[in-house]
């Protein structure tokens, strides 16, 4: 490895054979050295979750990827343990740069603590890693799939431009990662905006067409019809109807912006 050379840790929630995350991981080695440690399994809607029944087995495979071959490893776990056993055990030192991506199907407005994809980032942003979550817009028939009806040529562009720009400049102390949405027909020269979080929800809830609770029963999902009416400053109306890439920066601290004296005030009266 050059030593002038940045190391990125690269994971996904999708698995470890995911297209999206050898698009990711093409694109990286041109920039640094990449290591791969990814779900052994699909992992998609796991969040920043560390459930005790994950093995944690960690198998290193070989990889063909644009014709080289790579050895990656396979997590018995979830996208955020990837993250944490890549940083523990794998990689022998610090990397410079944590990924996760490039997912299939878009991560935006309240639904980000659910994905696998940023939940990732999140753990790497926890333990004090400059942090990049990338996704690709799909539609939901794709999101736990790894079908080559995807292209992810131009979010893999994307993911190279933005991991670039965090390894090279310094941002607030108040951004703990960035967040990126790419357009599902975009180009490397689709034009990008900054925007805050939609405060709406982005998909619903559908309950399952079942005659009895005994039968199995998952809860599914679907586009909330007021998803194209967000505001203009948002995630979602950003990549939606502007069908630019939008790149929110992700702060950590959940606390409402409130004044706390004047809060626990009322609370008190």
């Amino acid at each position: 490895m050059k030593k002038n050379k940045p190391h990125i840790l690269l994971t996904n929630d999708d698995g470890i054979r995911s297209p999206g995350l050898w698009a990711a991981a093409s694109e990286l080695s041109k920039i640094g050295y990449v290591t791969v440690a990814a779900p052994r399994e699909q992992s998609t809607g796991m969040g920043r979750s560390l459930p005790s029944t994950s093995d944690g087995v960690i198998r290193k495979e070989q990889v063909q990827v644009n014709g080289q071959e790579w050895s990656v490893y396979a997590i018995g776990g979830t996208p955020a343990q990837a993250v944490l056993h890549g940083v523990l055990e794998i990689v022998p030192h610090k990397p410079d740069l944590i990924v996760s991506g490039i997912n299939y199907g878009e991560n935006v407005g309240l639904g980000i603590t659910i994905s696998g994809t940023v939940g990732a980032a999140m753990e790497a942003a926890s333990l004090g890693f400059p942090a990049l979550a990338i996704s690709l817009q799909t539609e939901p028939e794709f999101h736990l799939s790894h079908s080559d009806e995807i292209d992810f040529a131009v979010a893999g562009h994307f993911t190279a431009y933005f991991a670039k720009m965090i390894l090279e400049k310094k941002f607030p102390e108040d951004v703990h990662l960035l967040k990126v949405e790419v357009p599902s027909h975009a180009t490397p020269e689709t034009e990008w905006r900054v925007g805050r979080l939609s405060r709406n929800r982005y998909y619903d809830p559908v309950p399952s067409k079942r005659d009895s609770w005994e039968q199995p029963g998952p809860i599914s999902y679907r586009h909330s019809a007021g998803i194209d009416e967000d505001p203009e400053d948002t995630d979602a109306h950003i990549l939606r109807t502007k069908k630019m890439v939008a790149v929110t920066p992700i702060n950590l601290d959940m606390t409402a912006p409130v004044v706390l004296a004047d809060f626990e005030k009322s609370l008190r009266n």
